[in-house]
């Protein structure tokens, strides 16, 4: 039996870091750093300087909305709220398209990482064993996601460690560099593809309902999970900008392998903790799709049976099968570079979108001052329409595939 849209707060602080952390520490670690830094050349830390700015505007609007929002389906919830149905839809729309498309990708490069021969079948595999334990119930994806990031940051920290020590007698690269062939356009390239690693606090936002206290649990966790994983990035970055250059980081499959070096023992070793990155990035993304999709079913914008929930779990079981399915087929049927660059244009318009949601706060709502919105919202624009014409193409045509979707259910509706 189920009920309908109704589920139980469970989570506190600690595990909604959790689940945002297993989100943004997983496949960018691993795979963004090589076309950003053929994007940006010498200049890759300043492009993650440029990402890491827009993710934190774009985290601090997203907070001070979920404060005055404490609901499940983030900039959906806040639009609809704040601007009107038609803004929430656009928001909620993107966010399922752009990060299902991602999904497909993670799963991929998790596949690719752990049997390179057989990667679409461990994708597979992969996102139906995750949705699976996400329908057991946030508990349960809250407790694999902590597994999960204790053993990618003992594997990173490990990995950072060998890289150091033999790095040590060895003549270092300069980390920021002034390459001749990387100008703006390649840094805002290289922020746009690196964005695609911070974007993991959305989840937080997404599971609003399922959090204790969440005026004060989800503005903490978000903004938390986001300076850790800043850290992290910074540090990676940094150490593989050092060790391989410029050049030799572009031209790198696995960078972290690469600059180890070693034998087979620590290749396998970086393979397993990818591939373990990549499925807890896998986790949360579903986890946040199922919850949006809970909301946006339960604002009459997707169909009514998506919003049942367990009785016994408390989770959206209808919507996780769904969108697993979907991700599935693209899994199937895409590839995984073509996806990365669709998730980023679409998860940008996103955030751009909460921005305007946060602009429209009222004065008792609000305890940042509108300028950080005006430059969120062009930050994320700019972002997005730096990336290639292709990804931006396509965004365009699925935000217009799902409007016209919504005029066509509504008339149907008004006919009744």
């Amino acid at each position: 039996m189920c009920a309908m849209g109704e589920v139980k707060r469970q989570l506190g602080v600690g595990g909604a870091v959790m689940v945002g952390l297993a989100s943004m520490i997983g496949a960018g670690v691993f795979f963004a750093w090589a076309p950003a830094a053929e994007a940006a050349g010498g200049l890759l830390l300043v492009a993650l300087l440029v990402a890491a700015v827009v993710a934190v505007l774009n985290a601090l609007s997203t907070a001070q909305l979920a404060m005055a929002h404490p609901v499940s389906g983030g900039s959906y919830a806040y639009a609809r709220a704040t601007v009107g149905p038609w803004t929430g839809f656009a928001a909620g729309w993107l966010f399922l398209c752009g990060k299902t498309a991602s999904a497909g990708a993670i799963a991929l490069i998790a596949g690719s990482y752990l049997w390179p021969e057989q990667a679409r079948l461990v994708a597979v595999v992969a996102v139906l064993v995750l949705a699976s334990i996400n329908a057991a119930g946030i508990r349960s994806t809250a407790t694999v996601s902590t597994v999960i990031v204790v053993v990618v940051l003992a594997g990173l920290a490990v990995t950072l460690l060998m890289i150091a020590a033999q790095a040590v007698p060895q003549q270092l690269a300069p980390i920021v560099s002034a390459p001749s062939d990387a100008g703006p356009w390649g840094i805002l390239q290289a922020a746009a593809l690196l964005f695609f690693c911070f974007a993991g606090y959305a989840r937080m936002a997404t599971l609003g309902g399922e959090v204790r206290d969440p005026r004060r649990t989800l503005p903490r966790a978000i903004i938390a999970g986001l300076a850790v994983a800043l850290v992290i990035y910074f540090v990676v970055g940094g150490t593989l900008m050092s060790v391989l250059g410029p050049q030799g980081l572009a031209g790198s499959v696995s960078p972290l392998a690469d600059a180890v070096g070693g034998g087979s023992g620590w290749q396998l070793l970086i393979r397993v903790v990818a591939g373990v990155a990549c499925l807890g990035s896998l986790a949360g993304i579903l986890a946040g799709l199922s919850r949006t999709a809970l909301a946006m079913a339960d604002g009459g914008d997707l169909p009514g049976p998506l919003a049942r929930v367990s009785e016994r779990t408390h989770a959206p079981i209808v919507a996780e099968a769904t969108l697993a399915v979907i991700a599935v087929a693209g899994i199937l049927f895409l590839d995984p570079a073509r996806l990365v660059g669709f998730s980023s244009c679409a998860v940008l318009a996103y955030y751009a979108i909460a921005h305007l949601s946060a602009l429209r706060q009222p004065a008792g709502e609000r305890w940042l001052p509108r300028t950080l919105q005006v430059l969120g919202v062009a930050g994320c624009l700019l972002l997005a329409f730096s990336l290639p014409l292709t990804a931006i193409v396509v965004t365009a045509a699925v935000l217009a595939l799902g409007f016209a979707l919504r005029a066509l259910r509504q008339r149907r509706a008004s006919r009744r």
